[in-house]
Order: C-alpha cells, then sequence, then structure tokens
C-alpha cells in the first residue's frame, strides 16, 4: 500500500491495531465457548472481555517481543497476558496459530468485499446516470479500431454497467466463500477443542465454520477471492481503455473532466490527458498481478505450511486497497465525463454513410441479388468512398446492377440513422430493467 492510491477506509482494515482487535474477538469468543462448557471458568472468559476488550493494544511492544520470539501470534499472546493478568493462561487452549491467523484474514477479506460492493454500487449507479442521459445518442460503433455501424453512446455505457453487475454478483458470492472460521487446532482434528467453540466464534463473527480445515482454511477460497477482484480489475481496465481512445485528439468523443487550475503537461500547456484513464489501466494490472500467488498458495504441504502466509500479508492489503481507489476514481470519471455528441456525429459522417453498407447489402439480397454479387456491388462503391472519391449513395445511384434491385428512393431508405437504433428500449430494459 502506497498513500497516493490507498483510501482511509480501507486501509483502516489492514492497520495493525485492527488486526490485533480482530485476534483478541477470536480468542475472546473461543473463551466464551469453553466457559459453557466447562472447559475454563467462566469467570476467567469475563475477566478477559474486561481487560482488554476496550484495550489499546502496544504494536511496538508485541514487534518487540516477536524479534526474540519469532513467532508473531504468541508474541501477541504474550503481550495479551500482560494486559489480562493471570487469567490469560486459559485463553488460547486446545488453539493453534492458523485458527486466529486464517479467521482473522477471512474477517478482513469480509469486510474488505463490503466496502468493494459499495464502491461497486457507485459505479453502477454513475454509469446508470449517464447512460440514460445519452441512451439515444448517436455514435460510431468500432471494431478492430475501425468504423463499423452506429449505436449510441448510452448502449456503450450499458455495456459497462452490465459488466459490472456482473463483476458485483461474482464479488457477493466470492465473499461468501471466503466468510469461514477454523477453531479446529492442530491439523484440524478438533483433538484438543469442540467444534462448538468454532461453531460460537464463527458465529460471533458473522462467519460459516469451515466445513473441513487442514489446521489451514483451504486457499482455494481465497485463490477465487483474489482472483475476482482481478477480473473486476480488467473491467476496469476496459472502460478505462475506451475512454482513453473516445479523448485521442482525432477522436474526441468524450474526455475526462479538465479543472481549473489542472495542468497537463510540464512542456505543452495546452495538453489536456487522460491521465485518470491511463492511472486506473496501471492499478489494473496490479490488482490482477496479485491473482497469481493467490493461486499458487493454494497447493501447500501436507496438513500446513506457512509459504503462503508472507504473500498474503502482501497481497490482502494491496489488491483491496488499489481495486478500492480504482473503482472510488473510476465512479468519479463517470461522473464527471464530458461528453461531445457533435464531435460523435462528425466522426459519424466521416466516411460519408458507409456505415450503412450492411443495410445495402441486405436490401439487394432481398430484391433478388445473390449474397456473393451484392457484396460485390456494395463494396465496389464503398471503395472509392474510402479513397475520398466521392459520396456512397450517389455511386450507389449509378451503378446499374444496384439500379437493377433497388429504385433511388429504396436506396436513400438504406440511410436511415434512426433504423440502427431501434431496440434501444429493448436493450436498455434487459440491463436496468423497467425503469
Amino acid at each position: 500500500m502506497i498513500p497516493r492510491y490507498t483510501r482511509p477506509e480501507m486501509a483502516s482494515i489492514w492497520e495493525p491495531q485492527t488486526r490485533f482487535k480482530i485476534w483478541f474477538e477470536i480468542e475472546a469468543h473461543a473463551a466464551d465457548a469453553l466457559a459453557e462448557l466447562g472447559v475454563i471458568p467462566k469467570e476467567a472468559a469475563k475477566t478477559i472481555w474486561a481487560k482488554a476488550k476496550h484495550a489499546t493494544f502496544d504494536v511496538a511492544r508485541i514487534d518487540e517481543i516477536e524479534r526474540e520470539t519469532k513467532h508473531d501470534v504468541i508474541a501477541f499472546l504474550t503481550h495479551l497476558a500482560e494486559i489480562v493478568g493471570p487469567e490469560a493462561r486459559f485463553v488460547h487452549q486446545g488453539m493453534t496459530s492458523s485458527d486466529v491467523l486464517d479467521t482473522c484474514l477471512n474477517v478482513q477479506l469480509t469486510r474488505a468485499a463490503d466496502l468493494l460492493i459499495s464502491d461497486l454500487n457507485k459505479v453502477l449507479a454513475a454509469l446508470k446516470k449517464r447512460a440514460f442521459e445519452h441512451k439515444m445518442t448517436p455514435t460510431i460503433g468500432r471494431s478492430h479500431g475501425i468504423h463499423a455501424e452506429p449505436v449510441t453512446f448510452g448502449l456503450k455505457l450499458a455495456y459497462a454497467h452490465a459488466e459490472f453487475s456482473r463483476a458485483r454478483e461474482r464479488l457477493v458470492a466470492a465473499r461468501k466463500e471466503v466468510a469461514t472460521c477454523a477453531i479446529s487446532g492442530a491439523v484440524g482434528t478438533f483433538a484438543q477443542i469442540d467444534p462448538r467453540v468454532e461453531e460460537h466464534v464463527a458465529k460471533a463473527m458473522g462467519l460459516e465454520p469451515e466445513p473441513i480445515s487442514t489446521q489451514v482454511i483451504p486457499r482455494d477460497r481465497h485463490a477465487m477471492y483474489f482472483a475476482t477482484l482481478g477480473v473486476i480489475a480488467s473491467s476496469v481496465e476496459r472502460l478505462a481503455i475506451e475512454i482513453r481512445h473516445l479523448q485521442r485528439t482525432e477522436v474526441l468523443e468524450a474526455e475526462e473532466f479538465f479543472s481549473e487550475g489542472q495542468k497537463g503537461s510540464s512542456a505543452m500547456p495546452h495538453k489536456r490527458n487522460p491521465v485518470l484513464s491511463e492511472n486506473l489501466t496501471g492499478l489494473s494490472r496490479m490488482v490482477r498481478a496479485y491473482a497469481m500467488p493467490a493461486m499458487e498458495n493454494v497447493a501447500l504441504w501436507h496438513e500446513r505450511d506457512i509459504s503462503h502466509s508472507s504473500a498474503e500479508r502482501m497481497i490482502g492489503p494491496d489488491a483491496t486497497v488499489t481495486l478500492d481507489f480504482a473503482l472510488m476514481r473510476l465512479a468519479g470519471l463517470i461522473e464527471k465525463l464530458l461528453i461531445y455528441p457533435a464531435n460523435m456525429q462528425k466522426n459519424l459522417d466521416r466516411l460519408g454513410g458507409l456505415v450503412h453498407s450492411q443495410r445495402l447489402l441486405i436490401a439487394l439480397t432481398q430484391k433478388g441479388a445473390s449474397r456473393e454479387d451484392a457484396y460485390k456491388y456494395v463494396q465496389r462503391n464503398a471503395m472509392p468512398v474510402w479513397r475520398g472519391e466521392g459520396d456512397f449513395q450517389t455511386l450507389l445511384k449509378k451503378d446499374p446492377d444496384v439500379k437493377k434491385h433497388l429504385s433511388d428512393a429504396e436506396i436513400e431508405e438504406q440511410f436511415d440513422l434512426g433504423y440502427h437504433f431501434k431496440h434501444v428500449d429493448t436493450i436498455f430494459k434487459r440491463v436496468f430493467g423497467e425503469s
């Protein structure tokens, strides 16, 4: 995490004080369950809560102890004993470090997912608002970067809305998958601790008991979580690249908001660059990069090892913090996006009507021409227009083979721009419902 791309609410989930608070809650809830089962005195469980519930854990002290013990959980438990006193001997009974570490990580990941889902809601709201603003704003659709057929700018934003709706559904599913708790002891057999302790802690922490753990929670859950973040990042990049292309000088159909006093270049005062979209492209690359170590973490040795631990210490905070920042930046970008319908129309007209070539092709076949001949007739009139040698409609009206099948009025009819938008309402209803 670096401050430039970090928002405080997400960062706070990964702060040491938050982590130690979660560790304490796991241990204290486990103590409650052990007390109910008669394993430890009930007064001891009450004392643990009373002494440490509102404590501020001394991070420097825990780090100092860890330098000697070389063990983070033991260092925490030692410091907790300094706070709680003699009753601390009843803490962590029958548990192993992974019970605390893995359950805590999953609490953090679910909290992070909740923030990311909220971020996605903001992106979706911005896309919906702007999509309806430009529902029928004509623009050119491009394939291979080349003019294809007309679309509307609202449809472009509707495509993105549908994609981010799927992203939200995936993240909700990934959150559910990673929201498990393991308090099963060494090698996951519950030999030293009753499964009811796990059930109690899981409920208290808003998680579900892990059906079977091997001292660690299976990492396929985490792999799916981070892979989901990677796919969401790819959707961020896809939309960011579209905006970058549309802001190119030769296109200029949309543009990032440029605020008063903003500077685009240290050398060229005229520049207005798509810096936010470019930034989102870079951030997306990083989020995707974190998915690979998460997948490699799945293959642990036997019942456990800690080869996953170092990677997770980095990818947990970095992936969630980075995507959180990116999604909020994207929402703001869309909300303030400058859109230029006049330039869209100008670009639509650049090819002199060639964007209607498919309609001519179909019309000719419906009037009896073979598809091969119809394609030939339309293409031979289109190519001169590509070279700037005439107007498509005029050339078609002069072509004797075309005129055998279509009258001037029938040719003109194929150049109706509105024809391409007759199903926009249907598409919008599919994406947005009846709103």
